[in-house]
């Protein structure tokens, strides 16, 4: 059954507006917390540590949605599959606002978690909508509002917990994802699956995928380190600037996580990057930038003027390396992108809830300077496997020559 979706013309600009849009209001959730934590340890009668957990949770929630749920996108129709997903997102909203307990709330946005995946079933739906040559940047402007929703998530809630209190922030987004399933079930069109094989075999293909095409592992583990930096940065620095070096509020938190918005920018400017096959070279300054924001964060522990400049260059690093892994994930094959984004974001996700926990753990061990260093370590990891990529292409290559 052919895609009764349109790929010839250049997508709308005003259905990549709601692409982007709907991307980040769903992945939001799982950062509302993050500015939080301090709260909701004195609120719960848990430590700063154990609140630290629902960041993980939410974060492998979301690991688990990716391996589970998105690979569906391939074998179920989009657009119902996005509004039953949003469905069972806003229920769990309600629950996480009305938790009773530490352990109701944990349950709830592990729920939440993998639900919110809608985000990243949205962007290869995007993908697919584009002609090849646009491809690049309606995913980098796709993904400039989803990294948006994540960076302004933490303004958000931080205002409407001092305005309303914890339980407003996730119950108001419960309203945000239920006329949000109502406004994506009016405006997408209706896209055919591109796989009839069972559930079971989509998801053994997906495992397949991983082995048949090394470039998804590669840019997996890229991500994995930098969204590990880019996860231990955020847990951590709400507990640095309520603490007695800066003395914020919730509320000063928030407006400082305006301050990392200013790294969205840097998305379309990736698409772009992407398109003129630039994906290498940019890859390795991003791991680079990411690795030498750290350095100052740490030198700069007591200038909030540095760590903001700091959470600006992490970001940018992080979305850029994001957009290009994704435009490289998209051309391995066209049909199974919805598993082909599974396995990459999954991957990288295991990096990002690793480097939460980890973070709120070093942190509390060896303070912001422990954190630093473990942050600038990671994408240096990842710069050094990226110097082999180009000797591994090159081993390949003749190979296949001396083949021939």
């Amino acid at each position: 059954m052919p895609s009764m979706a349109k790929t010839s013309h250049d997508v709308p600009g005003r259905l990549v507006a709601l692409f982007a849009v709907a991307s980040g209001m769903t992945v939001a959730n799982l950062y509302y917390a993050q500015p939080l934590l301090s709260s909701l340890s004195v609120v719960f009668h848990v430590s700063a540590a154990t609140a630290g957990t629902l960041i993980t949770f939410t974060q492998v929630g979301y690991v688990i949605g990716m391996v589970f749920l998105v690979p569906l996108g391939d074998r179920l129709e989009k657009r119902s599959l996005i509004t039953a997903l949003l469905t069972i997102t806003t229920l769990a909203l309600v629950a996480a606002g009305l938790a009773t307990g530490f352990p109701m709330l944990l349950i709830a946005s592990l729920i939440s978690g993998a639900t919110s995946v809608v985000a990243q079933i949205l962007v290869p739906f995007a993908a697919s909508l584009a002609p090849d040559h646009t491809r690049g940047r309606v995913v980098g402007r796709v993904m400039s509002g989803l990294l948006a929703g994540i960076l302004l998530s933490r303004t958000l809630s931080s205002l409407v917990s001092d305005l309303a209190g914890w339980r407003v922030v996730f119950l108001g987004s419960a309203a945000l994802m239920a006329a949000l399933a109502v406004a994506l079930r009016a405006a997408l069109p209706r896209q055919a699956p591109t796989t009839a094989i069972p559930y079971h075999l989509v998801l053994r293909s997906t495992v397949r995928l991983m082995r048949t095409h090394p470039a998804l592992v590669r840019r997996g583990l890229y991500q994995a380190a930098m969204f590990g930096a880019f996860s231990a940065f955020w847990t951590t620095v709400s507990f640095l600037l309520t603490g007695p070096g800066f003395h914020y509020s919730p509320i000063g938190v928030g407006i400082f996580a305006l301050v990392g918005a200013a790294g969205a920018a840097i998305a379309p400017f990736a698409g772009h990057w992407a398109d003129r096959g630039l994906v290498r070279p940019m890859t390795g300054v991003a791991l680079a930038v990411a690795a030498l924001a750290f350095t100052v964060a740490g030198f700069g522990r007591h200038s909030i003027i540095l760590i903001a400049l700091a959470a600006i260059f992490i970001d940018m690093a992080v979305q850029t390396t994001l957009i290009l892994g994704q435009h490289t994930v998209y051309q391995l094959d066209p049909a199974a992108r919805a598993r082909l984004n599974s396995a990459f974001i999954a991957t990288f996700f295991v990096g990002g809830a690793l480097g939460a926990q980890f973070g709120s753990v070093v942190y509390h061990m060896e303070g912001w300077t422990g954190l630093t260093v473990l942050g600038a370590v990671l994408p240096l990891i990842g710069l050094l496997y990226w110097t082999t990529e180009r000797r591994q292409h090159r081993s390949a290559k003749s190979a296949g020559t001396t083949a021939t």
